[in-house]
């Protein structure tokens, strides 16, 4: 059903009924939705506001897994190719979490903008309790990895060291996942900076930390000093977040813990096919990134050292547009609750806008400082120059990327992760991962070939992601969510 342009009326007024579930009785009500009183100025500053302190997040959240990097790169050439494989097998892991956890941006965000605050405590244990089931097969898989990935990989004393890694690595998983959907929680509800703050008081204790285990020379134990670390700080955080809830904000959507609910799994469904498929978006791209590495691996150590520099600050640079993409999928979600459909036009719009300035600051950032990014990672002289190339590409690759996942991010809120999961499983795989094979091994490119073959992908990813965020159907959309808190 398309809107008539010649219908202001239809055009500026929606008419919705929604159906409010109180886990006992079913209110049902009539509300008339005109047009919204917000200007693009104002949505832009929104993003700009709220993008902020997401981005801080993220980027001091992954600071936890980067200064480990550091630290055990700082042992030796061995040691930071083995981190480096240990660090992309577990963020393909990581990327199954994240992606379950964004089914929370479209589930909580739009029962909180329908005023149904009970549900959005209710779909957070949901949501909680479905990923905390599926991390048992995937730690599981990082603890024997070495098993799996020495048919790509062929040294052995690498493998070995990175399922050492991984193996004490995994004890942070449910720390992880319980920060993860404790954040939606709480973004939903308009508190952006809960995180920000408990990992202000986390990243010291983390460097700490990584000093004590890693480098002292009386307390020190090594290469899996780092890892511990790590699982720590996991932990940790996500305690500082339930104190930030107990003592400060956020109790307003806690009717008290429901375990009946949370594992009710007629009730998954719906969050599952949701769940899986922002999953797939997200993993898609991590796998991509783990081929890379293990291709890398071909080339020699020289070669993973430096792919290793080259990932870690491609998953960095990530964190600028990803941060963007939350921001605009909660505000998206929250208005498709409300059945405002005058915003999320306005929002459709700013996307474009924003998306083409972040892609040009990551650029920016990346060709201007990748000097001082890669002397940061080791003193070998040939893995920084070599470093330095591939992050001279990744750079230019930042011009595509941000807008493909800034668009993820509004189709997402959207509630359209099934076209993104298509859009990312198919292009990755039928045309960035095979270009970037054909350049490295068959035109003898090596890594460079591997970057240029990703970066073709993503910028086909990101046209296609733009296509359907133009043709979006909003009252199929608005309907949809509807029918969602149903």
């Amino acid at each position: 059903m398309e809107i008539d342009n010649k219908s202001t009326n239809e055009a500026n007024t929606l008419t919705a009924c929604i159906t409010r579930q109180d886990y006992g009785s079913v209110e049902s009500e009539i509300i008339f939705k005109t047009e919204s009183e917000e200007t693009y100025w104002d949505q832009i500053i929104f993003l700009g506001r709220n993008s902020a302190p997401l981005i801080v997040t993220l980027f001091l959240q992954y600071s936890i897994t980067v200064f480990a990097i550091f630290s055990v790169g700082q042992l030796g050439k061995e040691e930071l190719a083995a981190v480096s494989l240990a660090t992309i097998t577990y963020n393909v892991g990581n990327s199954i979490f994240n992606g379950m956890a964004t089914s929370l941006d479209t589930f909580c965000a739009q029962a909180y903008g329908s005023g149904n605050h009970r549900l959005v405590g209710m779909y957070f244990q949901r949501g909680t309790a479905m990923i905390m089931v599926t991390s048992i097969p995937v730690i599981i898989f990082w603890c024997f990895s070495a098993s799996v990935l020495q048919f790509i990989v062929p040294q052995k004393d690498l493998l070995i060291l990175a399922q050492r890694y991984l193996r004490y690595l995994s004890f942070g998983a449910p720390g992880y996942i319980l920060f993860e959907t404790g954040k939606r929680f709480l973004q939903c509800q308009g508190i952006y900076t809960a995180a920000q703050y408990s990992l202000f008081l986390v990243v010291p204790i983390n460097i700490g930390l990584n000093v004590l285990l890693v480098w002292s020379k009386t307390y020190g134990i090594g290469f899996v000093g780092a890892p511990i670390s790590i699982a720590i700080s996991y932990w940790t955080m996500s305690v500082f977040l339930f104190l930030y809830v107990l003592l400060i904000d956020g109790k307003k959507c806690w009717f008290g813990l429901e375990l009946k609910g949370a594992f009710n799994l007629r009730e998954w469904t719906s969050m599952f096919s949701l769940a899986m498929n922002g999953t797939a978006m997200l993993l898609s791209e991590f796998i991509a990134f783990e081929v890379l590495t293990l291709t890398a691996s071909k080339f020699g150590t020289t070669a993973l050292a430096a792919q290793s520099i080259a990932s870690t600050t491609a998953t960095l640079a990530f964190q600028i547009p990803f941060g963007v993409s939350i921001a605009l999928s909660t505000k998206i979600a929250d208005r498709v609750g409300l059945q405002d459909i005058s915003a999320v036009r306005k929002l459709n719009k700013v996307t474009y806008l924003v998306s083409v300035f972040v892609g040009i600051l990551d650029t920016c950032i990346l060709l201007g400082l990748r000097t001082v990014i890669a002397g940061c990672f080791t003193t070998d002289k040939e893995v920084v120059n070599l470093g330095l190339k591939l992050l001279a590409i990744l750079g230019i690759n930042q011009l595509y990327d941000c807008p493909n996942v800034i668009l993820a991010g509004c189709l997402r809120g959207q509630g359209r992760q099934a076209i993104g999961s298509r859009l990312n499983l198919i292009i990755y795989y039928l045309i960035a991962l095979p270009m970037a094979l054909l350049l490295a091994f068959t035109f003898g490119f090596k890594l460079y070939g591997l970057w240029v073959g990703l970066g073709i992908g993503i910028f086909v990813l990101a046209a296609s992601e733009l296509y359907y965020v133009l043709h979006s159907n909003w009252i199929s959309i608005l309907d949809a969510g509807r029918r969602r808190l149903m």
